[in-house]
C-alpha cells in the first residue's frame, strides 16, 4: 500500500490527481489517499455521506468528436480535518506507509509568516502545518516522503522546501531535522496541465450530469479529457509516480523547465493573443473563435510560425502538443468566456507573449506579425477604456460594451487618455522598453487607428 497525505479536497485535486491514483488501482496497484482540510473554511459533510466516493466526469473532444465520460473515483480511503480531529493529523504523518505529499492550496498558499506559532494551528500557514506534520514524522523515526505541490506558482516544490526550512529556523527545531529534511525528505516541482470546471452550478447541466451518472452525486466534478502531470526526477520518484498514460500523461523530468515553458508559451500564449481579437470581432468563447475561419487562421498561423519553433529544438513533439490545445480549444462544454481569459491581460502579453516575440525578433530582424497583430487588438481594447460611473472601465466594442479587469494604473492611465507610444516604452510595465523593437511602436499605433476605422487585421 502507498499512501498519499493531499492537502486540499477541491475539484482540481479530486479530477487531476485522485483521478490518476485511481486508476492506478484499477491497473492493479494499491494507492490510498488521505485528504487533508487544509483551513477552516468548508466542510466534509458530502464526504462522509458518499463514503467518500465520488465520479469525475470528462467532457470535451476527442478525434474530433464530442464525449462525456464518467468515471467513478474511489481511491479516496479517508478525510481529515484537522482542525476538529488533531490526532487523526498526526497519526497519518506517523503512518509507515505514507510516502507522497500533494497539495494545492492556490497560488498564495504556499508563503512564509514569521508571526506564525509552533504552538498554533488553525492560524497558520500550510507550510507551516506542513513543518510541524513531517516534524511528527521525524521525531517517531521514519523515513522521509516525497512533496509534490501542485500549486500553479514557478518552482512550487522549491518554494515550499525554502518556507519549510523557515519554520524550523523560526522555531528553533533541532539541526538534525533540517538535516532530515534535506537527506530525507524530496521536493519534486510539478507543473499540472487540465481545466476543470469543478461542480456544474447552472441546474441544466447538473441535471444532465445526474441523470449520466445515475444517481445524485454531490462531490461530481467535472473536467476536460486532456491532462498532463509533469514531475521533476527527484530520489526514487519513479518507485511512486507511474509514467504513462493512466487516465492522465505522466512525465517524471529532469527538465521541468521545458514543460512550464510548453504550457505558457503554446496554449496560455496562443489564448492570450487570439483572446483581444476575438472580442474585437464579437465572439463570446474560446470554441466560438475556433469555429471562425479567420480566427483560427490567425491561431494557427501564430502557433507555426512565431510560437512553436522557439519552445525547443523538438519541434515535432511541441507541434504535436499545439495540435492537442487546438483539440481542447474546440471544446463546448467548457464554455470558456473569452472576457474571463482577458483579466490582467497586460501583465498575460508580457510573461506569455513577450518572450516568444522577442525570440523571433532575435532571430529574424523583425518584428512577427501575427503576435504584433494580437497586440494591437490589445491596444485598442484599451485605447479605448471609459471610466463608468460605478468606478470600473469598459470598453464599447463594436458589438457591445465589456468591463476590463486588470490593474487601476493601467485602467485609469488609458481611461485619462494615456498615450499607446508612452505606454508601450514604460519599462515598468514591461521589463523593457518596447521602442526598442525596430517598428513596435509604429506599426501598433497605426494597427489601432486601422482597426478603429472599422478594417480587420485578421
Amino acid at each position: 500500500m502507498i499512501k498519499v497525505a493531499q492537502f486540499g479536497e477541491g475539484g482540481f485535486l479530486r479530477t487531476f490527481v485522485d483521478y490518476y491514483f485511481d486508476n492506478l488501482n484499477k491497473d492493479g496497484k494499491k494507492y490510498s489517499v488521505s485528504i487533508i482540510k487544509p483551513i477552516t473554511f468548508g466542510s466534509l459533510d458530502n464526504f462522509y455521506k458518499q463514503d467518500n466516493k465520488y465520479n469525475v466526469i470528462l467532457r470535451g473532444m476527442e478525434n474530433g468528436k464530442a464525449v462525456e465520460n464518467v468515471y467513478k473515483v474511489t481511491c479516496v480511503d479517508e478525510v481529515i480535518d484537522p482542525f476538529k480531529d488533531i490526532d487523526a493529523y498526526y497519526n497519518l504523518a506517523v503512518d509507515k506507509d505514507l510516502k507522497i505529499v500533494v497539495s494545492n492550496t492556490t497560488e498564495a498558499g504556499i508563503c512564509y509568516h514569521d508571526t506564525d506559532k509552533f504552538d498554533d494551528f488553525e492560524g497558520i500557514t500550510y507550510p507551516a502545518k506542513l513543518t510541524k506534520f513531517l516534524y511528527a514524522r521525524f521525531k517517531a523515526g521514519l523515513d522521509g516522503v516525497y512533496m509534490m505541490p501542485v500549486e500553479l506558482i514557478d518552482n512550487n516544490a522549491t518554494e515550499l522546501e525554502k518556507c519549510v526550512k523557515g519554520y524550523i529556523e523560526l522555531w528553533n527545531l533541532e539541526g538534525a531535522f533540517k538535516t532530515w529534511i534535506e537527506e530525507k525528505c524530496y521536493f519534486s516541482n510539478t507543473l499540472v496541465d487540465r481545466i476543470v470546471s469543478g461542480y456544474p452550478r447552472d441546474p441544466q447541466t447538473k441535471e444532465h450530469l445526474t441523470n449520466l451518472i445515475g444517481y445524485e452525486d454531490n462531490l461530481m466534478s467535472v473536467g476536460e479529457p486532456f491532462g498532463l502531470w509533469a514531475v521533476e526526477k527527484k530520489g526514487n520518484i519513479a518507485d511512486y509516480i507511474v509514467e504513462g498514460f493512466n487516465g492522465i500523461d505522466v512525465v517524471v523530468t529532469d527538465n521541468i523547465k521545458y514543460y512550464k515553458k510548453r504550457k505558457v508559451r503554446v496554449l496560455n500564449g496562443s489564448h492570450t493573443n487570439l483572446v483581444p481579437a476575438g472580442l474585437w470581432l464579437s465572439k463570446i468563447t474560446v470554441d466560438e473563435c475556433m469555429n471562425d475561419e479567420k480566427l483560427l487562421n490567425f491561431l494557427n498561423a501564430t502557433l507555426k510560425e512565431e510560437i512553436i519553433p522557439f519552445v525547443s529544438d523538438d519541434i515535432a513533439a511541441t507541434t504535436e502538443f499545439a495540435n492537442s490545445v487546438i483539440e481542447r480549444f474546440y471544446n463546448p462544454f467548457l464554455n470558456h468566456q473569452l472576457l474571463s481569459i482577458s483579466l490582467n491581460s497586460i501583465s498575460k502579453w508580457r510573461a506569455r507573449d513577450l518572450p516568444s516575440f522577442k525570440d523571433y525578433y532575435e532571430k529574424y530582424g523583425k518584428i512577427p506579425q501575427n503576435l504584433t497583430v494580437g497586440f494591437s487588438y490589445l491596444m485598442t481594447i484599451y485605447s479605448s477604456l471609459e471610466k463608468g460611473e460605478d468606478g470600473k472601465f469598459y470598453c464599447e466594442l463594436p458589438s457591445r460594451k465589456v468591463q476590463i479587469i486588470d490593474d487601476v494604473p493601467y485602467l485609469e492611465y488609458f481611461a485619462n487618455g494615456g498615450s499607446i507610444e508612452e505606454f508601450m516604452q514604460n519599462v515598468d510595465v514591461w521589463g523593457e522598453d518596447l521602442n526598442n523593437y525596430n517598428g513596435f511602436v509604429n506599426t501598433v499605433v497605426e494597427n489601432v487607428k486601422t482597426i478603429k476605422s472599422g478594417k480587420n487585421l485578421i
